[in-house]
């Protein structure tokens, strides 16, 4: 018989009647039994997080910046347990820890503790808006009360932190939903880091997306954070808007990595190849299309081949995995489908593009060429180990191309000559544009999308700000 794992409600753990199984995506097996809450629980926690949050909000700043800290403590402490989890649940491989090895899940819990960490370090202290002799205008950031969160099944633990920490260093309580898919491991870093914080300040519902319509639609609910599709975004900002009640929506993209034609394809290989691979692709901020120069396109390919052909792939527990599965079938299905869509329409599959069967969603790492603007594969966000690289002659065209699609998230430029990667980042339409990188986030820079990749920021002061609302006291002198 399998393990039920709890909902932590008011600092308690809590069961429910039903549940559902979460599985191991590299081997299908069962990891144990998670609880569907039903409306009522869902009402409890929000209720729980509401008692808690006015005594939470009115600690010393720096009692509840300490408390940061021990939350960052108790991860660490916890890390090897936490990391099993999410290579178990998530599929993603061990890895390793620090911005400069292999990402995997101890990357991610190494993540957990600096993400935590940095919100603990940073003030938001009154800012004065306007002074002279006859008045003063100050700006006050005051927590708005109760934060629903839905964190995704990718980056199931460090975005789960993303959403919570943040919150809660602001004065807020917290009731999170995680994925369906990944929800132990969530569920788990919760219980853990709760034993720290006092009772009904971060609360836990888990089930399928109809518990989230519950916590989203909850009167008691003040702000609501949300990483997932578009189509649920929609849904999310619709409710939101129903109560006029602020939202930071991250709806994933379809990132645009653009090759200059000065750029050294195989100098710039490792970069590239990280920046839409990491974690099989199924990262928001991920290069999904890459534009490369005709003068460097057949180097760029090759270099990009050796590398994806070189990656180990197989089960996470294993050590020396790089690569592991696609965390579920709805994914593998979209994969496989886009991927059948491109060879419809004549692509070459330069490697990859053949599921080799067996346990488990593995798909082998794939380059396509031959595709243009308006082949899905090149249109629809794949989220998963499937590059299209197209070739282009004109880099006006490039930009025309990055831009045309309604995501807007991130986008990167390479070359050789940073002022010309400068001069064509400034004209692509997306929340972040790397140079002679992707997709590398920190914890100090404001990150979030534009277009359908939704709105809002997380990250470094803008995003503590983002979980505040503004109150100008103004004094008359």
């Amino acid at each position: 018989m399998t393990k039920t794992y709890l909902n932590t409600i008011n600092g308690q753990l809590v069961g429910s009647d039903k549940t559902f199984e979460s599985l191991n995506p590299a081997t299908g097996e069962s990891l144990g039994s998670v609880p569907i809450s039903t409306q009522q629980q869902v009402s409890e926690a929000v209720a729980a997080a509401r008692a808690a949050q006015p005594a939470w909000a009115a600690k010393p700043d720096a009692e509840r910046k300490a408390l940061m800290m021990k939350v960052a403590e108790v991860i660490k402490a916890n890390a090897p347990y936490l990391t099993e989890w999410v290579t178990r649940e998530q599929g993603k491989p061990l890895g390793g820890v620090g911005p400069d090895q292999v990402p995997g899940a101890r990357f991610e819990l190494w993540g957990c503790e600096v993400w935590t960490q940095v919100p603990a370090s940073l003030d938001l202290p009154v800012e004065v808006a306007f002074e002279d002799e006859t008045r003063r205008d100050e700006i006050h950031r005051k927590p708005y009360g109760v934060v629903a969160a839905i964190a995704p099944w990718n980056w199931p633990l460090l975005i789960a932190i993303w959403q919570i920490i943040p919150s809660i260093r602001a004065g807020n309580t917290v009731v999170i939903k995680p994925s369906e898919y990944t929800s132990i491991g969530t569920l788990e870093l919760v219980r853990i880091i709760s034993e720290v914080l006092p009772k009904g300040v971060v609360n836990t519902v888990s089930g399928t997306g109809e518990v989230g319509s519950f916590l989203v639609n909850d009167p008691g609910v003040d702000k609501i954070m949300f990483t997932g599709s578009g189509p649920t975004g929609a849904k999310i900002a619709e409710a939101a808007a129903r109560r006029m009640i602020p939202t930071t929506l991250e709806l994933g993209g379809n990132d645009a990595a653009i090759m200059l034609p000065d750029a050294d394809p195989k100098a710039m290989a490792m970069g590239l190849f990280w920046g839409a691979f990491i974690n099989m692709g199924q990262t928001c901020a991920c290069a999904k299309r890459l534009y490369v120069h005709e003068s460097i396109y057949e180097p760029t390919v090759q270099a990009l081949k050796e590398l994806a052909q070189a990656m180990p792939m197989g089960n996470g527990m294993d050590e020396g995995m790089v690569m592991g599965p696609i965390q579920n079938k709805m994914q593998y299905d979209k994969v496989v489908s886009l991927v059948d869509s491109a060879k419809k329409a004549g692509a070459t599959i330069v490697c990859g593009g053949e599921a080799k069967g067996g346990p488990g969603y593995f798909y082998p790492l794939t380059l396509v060429t031959g595709l243009k603007d308006g082949d899905r594969l090149v249109d629809e966000e794949q989220f998963g180990p499937v590059l299209p690289i197209i070739k282009y002659s004109n880099v006006d065209d490039a930009i025309a191309s990055a831009n045309r699609l309604d995501a807007g998230l991130g986008a990167s430029v390479w070359s050789s000559d940073v002022e010309k990667a400068r001069a064509v980042a400034g004209r692509i339409q997306a929340g972040t544009v790397w140079i002679n990188q992707h997709g590398m986030i920190h914890p100090m820079v404001p990150f979030g999308g534009i277009k359908g990749s939704g709105h809002g920021v997380e990250f470094g002061v803008e995003g503590l700000k983002s979980v505040t609302r503004a109150q100008v006291i103004s004094v008359k002198k």
